[in-house]
This record gives structure tokens, C-alpha cells and sequence, in this order.
């Protein structure tokens, strides 16, 4: 009951996360809802308003007793947090406005480079030789895929990466300034702090730069409903990260958000008409494999492949009673023969939305 729980968790995931980025892609871009940064506000303050509900009726802010209510941590944690997660989300609803769904999913591929960074600029981490050779190469094919692409935009591709670098150094200083204190926080009491900063950052951003041509048309064409939705579905996926963290791995997350971007990329493909270009087919089929041994290593690998072939020379009762066991769950190698073939088919659906796209 437990895995499938799980499962049913991971489902939720895939669908509110990949829901919250078609559905902003399409307010932004086809209904004509051309202020992202509005937006993105509208998602903060329901998110403000629904987490202080929460701790005032729910346990699952309970955590928040055990953090400081200090200026002193909101100045020297909070603030920054909240600084760097408001330029994550501004330029990450920016891109809507150049670039496909497709294309955003394949630069977002590059998030290990930026994380590895900015790990290494903060002095957490010191990758070995494998572990850059292992970057470059996925660095290598989404360059290629973004070279391959037939609608190119530079300011779409700018802000795809100042959102990496934002969300790479969000991630980063969650664990510096926290660990620093001896503190933990998880995703949603993290979003009960941070939420009200964002959105006053992210409201003066948009009276800045979006207000002064704001049309009230747009948003009648649009109607106040489907926004409130927009930011109900966004709130979901906040809660269902939260629900997985701990539950699972992050090995499974990891390739979770492989087999999600992929679906990404089917939905572009159908919703609006992407073409995929061979080039853009061999540039992320290089990043998904450099990506899929990131995430698993040599060592994980090998163990899958010798999984493979014992279960292909050996009697499929034996394999089943011997790997399976009797109600005690998968084992690490059935486990790593089910991710094998769930990387290729990962690889087949990107193939299959190539077709699509033709």
C-alpha cells in the first residue's frame, strides 16, 4: 500500500507540475495574458494566503516552531531566499514569451551544470573528473538542441539561464544559510516564509514594468476564474513536492522529472505544433544519457545490465520469487532493470514526438 501511495504521489506530481507549466504557457502566450510577472504575483499571494490557513488549521507547518522569529533570521535568511526565488520565478515566466515549451524543457536539462556551480563557487562541492566530463557532455547536447531549433530566441534563452542561476543559487542557499544555524525547513514551511516576501518583490517588479501598460481587457478576455484556478494548480504542485520529499529517493525524483520533461515536450509537439529537428533529436538524446548516468553512475549501471541478464537466461518464476521476494518490495537490481527500461522508453517518446512533429 505503501508504494502504490507513493506511486499515486508521483502521479500527482508529474501532472501538477507539467498542468502548471502548459497552463502558464498557454494564459501567457495563447489567451494573451502578457504579463508573467502579474502572474507569477497572483500564484505567490494565493499561496501566502492558503499557507497561513494551513498553520492555523493543519500540522503541516508545525515545523515553523522550530526556526527563529527574528528580524535578525528574516534579514540575514528569509530576505535573501526570497530575493533569489523572485528572480528564479520572474525570468522563468519570462521565457514563455520567446521560446516553445519543448525547447524551455531541453535548456532546463542543463540545472546540473548551474547547481554543480555554484556548489563549487560556495566552496560545497569539488567534482571529480568523471562529474565534469559527465557535465560538459550534457552542456554539449543542450547546445546542440538549442542550435537545432528553427524559432531561436536570445533574450527567451538569457532568461532560461538567469533562471537556472537564480534557482541554483536559491537551492544553494537553503542549504548554506540553514546548515549554518543548525536549522532545517521543508518545501512548504519554506513557502509559508517565503511566499509574502516573493510576491511584494515580484508586485513591485511587475508595477515597474508591466503595470504602465497593463490593459484591462486582457484581463476580462482572461476572467479572474481561470487566474484563480492558474494559481490553484501552481499551489498543487508546491504541495505535492512536499508530500514526495522524504518518501522517495532522489534518484527516482530525478528521473521522474526526466520521464516529466519528456511528456513536455509530446504536449508542445501537440498543443502547439512544435517542430522537433533532427538536430534537436540528437542534441537531447546526448543530454538525457549523460543525464540518466548523472543520476545512476558506473557502478548502478553495471549492476542493471547484469540484472538484465540474469533475468533473461534465468527461469522467469525463479527470477520472480528470488527478486521480488514475497512482500517486502523490489530489489535494488529489479529496481535498476525497471529504471534501464524506463530510460529507453524515455528515449522512445522523444522519437515519437519527433514523428509527431513531421
Amino acid at each position: 500500500m505503501a508504494s502504490q501511495a507513493i506511486g499515486l504521489y508521483m502521479g500527482a506530481w508529474v501532472i501538477s507540475s507539467n498542468s502548471t507549466i502548459l497552463f502558464n504557457k498557454w494564459l501567457i502566450d495563447t489567451a494573451g495574458f502578457k504579463y508573467p510577472i502579474l502572474l507569477v504575483s497572483i500564484h505567490l499571494i494565493f499561496a501566502s494566503i492558503v499557507t497561513q490557513i494551513m498553520a492555523r488549521t493543519t500540522t503541516k507547518l508545525d515545523s515553523r516552531h522550530d526556526l527563529p522569529k527574528t528580524w535578525t533570521f528574516f534579514l540575514t535568511t528569509i530576505l535573501p531566499i526570497g530575493i533569489v526565488s523572485s528572480g528564479s520565478l520572474v525570468c522563468s515566466n519570462l521565457v514563455y514569451l520567446h521560446l516553445s515549451v519543448a525547447l524551455i524543457q531541453m535548456l532546463k536539462a542543463a540545472s546540473p551544470f548551474t547547481v554543480l556551480l555554484v556548489q563549487w563557487m560556495f566552496g560545497l562541492a569539488n567534482p571529480t573528473r568523471t562529474q565534469i566530463i559527465n557535465i560538459l557532455i550534457i552542456v554539449f547536447g543542450v547546445a546542440i538542441a538549442s542550435a537545432g531549433t528553427l524559432e531561436f530566441s536570445f533574450i527567451g534563452f538569457f532568461f532560461q539561464l538567469g533562471g537556472l542561476g537564480f534557482e541554483a543559487v536559491r537551492v544553494v542557499l537553503i542549504e548554506v544559510l540553514l546548515s549554518r544555524q543548525g536549522l532545517k525547513m521543508d518545501a512548504m514551511t519554506g513557502l509559508y516564509y517565503s511566499a509574502p516576501v516573493v510576491a511584494v518583490l515580484n508586485l513591485l517588479s511587475a508595477a515597474i514594468i508591466e503595470l504602465p501598460h497593463f490593459n484591462m481587457a486582457d484581463l476580462h478576455r482572461v476572467g479572474f476564474l481561470v487566474l484563480l484556478l492558474n494559481a490553484a494548480v501552481a499551489f498543487t504542485l508546491s504541495f505535492t513536492s512536499m508530500v514526495l520529499i522524504g518518501k522517495t529517493s532522489s534518484l527516482v525524483m530525478s528521473l521522474s522529472g526526466i520521464f516529466k520533461s519528456l511528456l513536455l515536450i509530446g504536449c508542445s509537439v501537440i498543443i502547439w505544433h512544435t517542430i522537433l529537428t533532427p538536430v534537436q533529436l540528437l542534441g537531447y538524446t546526448i543530454t538525457l544519457l549523460a543525464l540518466i548516468y548523472y543520476s545512476l553512475g558506473r557502478e548502478k549501471l553495471l549492476a542493471g545490465y547484469h540484472a538484465v541478464n540474469n533475468w533473461a537466461f534465468q527461469d522467469w518464476s525463479l527470477s520472480l520469487k528470488g527478486k521480488l521476494g514475497t512482500g517486502t518490495g523490489i530489489s535494488p537490481q529489479a529496481e535498476m532493470v525497471l529504471w534501464i527500461g524506463y530510460a529507453v522508453f524515455c528515449i522512445c517518446v522523444v522519437t515519437f514526438a519527433l514523428y509527431i512533429g513531421h
